[in-house]
């Protein structure tokens, strides 16, 4: 299959972007990586009458620290984000995500923002997103807006994005000291979407947990953050029955749905597995910068 004709535009900046978005509106698409949008126009899924591709408009290419956050620009690719010390240092679930993102090649071509703006709810830095409070910078002709993750996920596919909005930067808080992360999943092959992920990281304050941040993906429509498994495990430590408590909190709030992959029961109960593996490897990670 082959796409239905469009006009292409390569915008050079970002104010010449956003006012494309604006000009053309309803019936445009935007490229970034194109590893979710090319399968989309080949198939015919997607039709627009034209498609933006904003892989030449440096300002959304670049990986930022602050005091208190890390922002990463929409068209840094995973594999440049993957390699970044600074990725590495400040944001550990970040780092402990962009591996287990398909392949090599997929990497060096898909973009972190790309990756957040299809918002598959298997995908992995959405749950990162969500497990972190990210928040989401879309920019328009009318000005810049801040989303944050737990709004900018409305369902599957589907953003609080506008139509003339752009994805422009992610801003990630910088993990506090004595922090670990890890992320996991089950797929039926390397590479493929997982079944079932799970995000966590914690904060360790000696042998116990300061603090939590758990999320699910491929278990409902959007990101599934675990509020009530942050709850148990906060507190707890690491080795005791309480981790295995938020994996069966983590079971009982999801409703996951049966399909060609997996049956729901599979969903429910991998997930729980996952969640209470990821904490004790988040933990090992945690325990040489712990107090």
């Amino acid at each position: 299959m082959k796409p239905v004709d469009f006009q292409l535009h390569r915008p050079q900046t970002l104010p010449e972007t956003l006012t494309l978005l604006h000009d053309l509106a309803q019936d445009v698409k935007v490229l970034a990586g194109g590893q979710s949008l090319l399968p989309l126009l080949n198939f015919r899924l997607s039709r627009p009458a034209h498609v933006v591709d904003i892989g030449r408009v440096a300002q959304l290419a670049t990986i930022r620290r602050s005091a208190r956050e890390l922002s990463v620009g929409a068209t840094v690719r995973h594999a440049e984000a993957e390699a970044s010390a600074a990725v590495a240092a400040h944001t550990p679930l970040l780092a402990a995500a962009l591996p287990q993102i398909a392949h090599p090649p997929v990497r060096n071509r898909g973009t972190v923002g790309g990756s957040l703006a299809h918002a598959d709810p298997a995908a992995e830095l959405p749950s990162v997103a969500m497990a972190l409070d990210a928040v989401f910078v879309a920019a328009s002709t009318k000005g810049e807006r801040t989303i944050p993750a737990v709004e900018f996920f409305r369902t599957h596919l589907t953003t609080a994005l506008r139509p003339d909005e752009l994805l422009t930067e992610v801003r990630f808080p910088t993990a506090a000291p004595g922090t670990g992360a890890a992320f996991l999943e089950v797929g039926r092959r390397r590479g493929d979407f997982a079944l079932v992920g799970a995000a966590v990281q914690i904060t360790l304050d000696g042998p116990r947990i300061a603090e939590a941040r758990v999320c699910l993906s491929g278990v409902d429509q959007t990101p599934h953050r675990c509020r009530a498994a942050e709850e148990i495990l906060t507190g707890a430590a690491v080795d005791s029955a309480r981790v295995r408590e938020a994996g069966d909190a983590a079971r009982d709030a999801i409703r996951p749905s049966d399909d060609l992959h997996a049956t729901a029961a599979y969903r429910r109960d991998v997930a729980g597995t996952l969640l209470v593996r990821a904490v004790a490897e988040a933990a090992r990670r945690a325990r040489p910068f712990a107090g």
